[in-house]
Parts: C-alpha cells; structure tokens; sequence
C-alpha cells in the first residue's frame, strides 16, 4: 500500500475541533501523557491470517493503560480482528494463525502456558450486539462469578450491585433484579453486558462497536460510561463513528487494508495526520 506523506499543518477541512474542544467543557479531557503511562499491551509485528487470507501486515501498537484506544477504518480493513487478538478470541476460527508478538503486562499472550481462561478474565469483551443470557438480571451479572466457584450470596449481590453501579445501570433495574434480562431495552441490555464483564474484575475491556445499534440518547450513555471506566480500566473500542472516536478516545489507531497506518494522540491525529489517507478518511473522501 502507497502512503504519502503531508505536511504537519492543521487539516482546515476537519469539523473535529470543535469536538475535541467540547469535551474538556463537558468534562471529558482526554488524556495528556499517554507517552510516559505504561503499556498494557505491547504489539509488535503482528501479521494475522484466516487460512490463507492474511488479514494483518506488521501491526506495532503500544496501549497505555487506564486510556481509551479507538480503531477506526473502513469495513474490512481489520480492526475488530486486531481487537480479537488482544484476548485470543479469534483461537475459536479453525485455520487461524499469527506471526509476531501481543505482550499483555510483558508476557506474551501467545506464549506457552498462558492460561486463555484467565487471558479472557483479565481482558474482557463487550460486542456489538448486546447478547444477555435468556436469564434474571441478577444472574447475567454474576454469571462469570458463579463460573468461577463464587457461591456466598451476600458476595454476589455485593459484585451485582458494585457491577450494575459501575455500568451506570443501577437505579433502573435494583427493583427488577429478578426479571428477564431480555426484557429491557436496548441500551440498558449493553450496559447490562458491560456490568456482565466487569464482574469477572477485568483489567481491559474489549468493545467492538459498541453503541452502533442503539438510538443516540443511549449511545451518549455508553460513551459517557467509557470516559468514566477509562479511570480504572483500560479500553480497547472498535467504532466506524469518527466523531465517536474524538469523542471518548485518548489514542486513534487508523486501520487500512489489514495495516495500521498512524496512530497517536486523538487531537493530532484529526488534527494534524501525518498520512494522507488518514486524512482522505477521516474528512470523507473515501471509506
């Protein structure tokens, strides 16, 4: 893939601005020293195939923690299959391999030994399309507890009402515990599946496209929700909404045709890309 290089002035043609500035005013700074935080995970020379469809070239990423990281991109370009390689989830496509190294915390997620039940606690997952279990509310959110051995009562109502807290979710269902998960609505169904990850006290939460089938009323709910998990977690979103990715991420990594173009602070990258084609992208002209 060609990549031409413009210059380090400001892109006039971006509406981003105004976003980035806004978010300081309705609380929602971003992060400013992404360079000097750890990493959680490290990438390096990642490449990934689906038989014998490669799907990612030479991926290096680094994640800071407790930030939000945004892959945006086209459709296809790989971005949520990078996503499912953070916790090996693409280990359940038969014909998958991989080249290179993902290192969580410095250990390398590939590396013999590594427990896939405890890489997947650690490194939870929020999809696209909210997918409760056809159970109580209660036992949606302690689900992964009761999976792994957890049985007092009064530490699993304790686990669902800290969860249900955290996901913002609290005062809308504390009366209706008991009922069908299936029963609430759409946004309250993904805030329900976010509490349902953090309850098996994950250090990173995966989301693949997250708010993208629900109305905007509870998409600013689950964005809102972001910003205020970034403090404890660290979070990985997959999202085809730029103006989304400005609006909650600390870090933007642009994905095309299975590579990683550019990557960097959110403000500069919509501000000032380095790569033409993030900028091609993120003003319109193709995607």
């Amino acid at each position: 893939m060609a990549i031409s290089r413009i210059p380090g002035s400001a892109v006039s043609t971006l509406s981003f601005t105004a976003i980035l500035s806004d978010r300081a005013v309705n609380g929602r700074p971003m992060h400013t020293d992404l360079g000097v935080r750890r990493h959680k995970f490290e990438v390096s020379d990642l490449s990934f195939w689906y038989g014998d469809k490669q799907a990612l070239f030479d991926i290096n990423l680094d994640i800071p923690e407790r930030s939000v990281v945004a892959l945006i991109g086209p459709s296809g370009c790989g971005k949520s299959t990078f996503l499912r390689t953070l916790n090996r989830m693409n280990d359940m496509i038969d014909g998958t391999r991989h080249t290179g190294r993902i290192a969580l915390d410095g250990e390398d997620v590939f590396g013999r030994g590594i427990n896939l039940v405890g890489l997947r606690r650690r490194v939870g997952m929020v999809f696209q399309k909210s997918n409760p279990f056809p159970k109580s509310v209660f036992e949606n959110v302690v689900y992964g507890p009761r999976v792994a051995g957890e049985n007092n009562a009064a530490r699993l109502d304790e686990i669902c009402e800290r969860c249900l807290r955290q996901a913002a979710l609290w005062d809308e269902v504390k009366d209706r515990l008991d009922d069908s998960a299936l029963e609430l609505s759409g946004g309250q169904q993904q805030r329900l599946c976010i509490a349902r990850a953090l309850a098996t006290d994950p250090e990173v939460l995966l989301m693949d496209e997250p708010a993208s089938a629900l109305d905007p009323k509870s998409t600013q709910r689950i964005e809102d929700l972001i910003f205020e998990l970034k403090s404890a977690y660290t979070i990985v979103i997959v999202t085809h909404n730029m103006q989304q990715a400005a609006r909650v991420s600390d870090l933007t990594a642009f994905f095309f045709q299975g590579e990683l173009v550019e990557a960097g602070p959110t403000d500069e990258l919509y501000t000032r890309p380095k790569v033409k084609q993030t900028e091609d992208y993120i003003t319109g002209r193709f995607g």
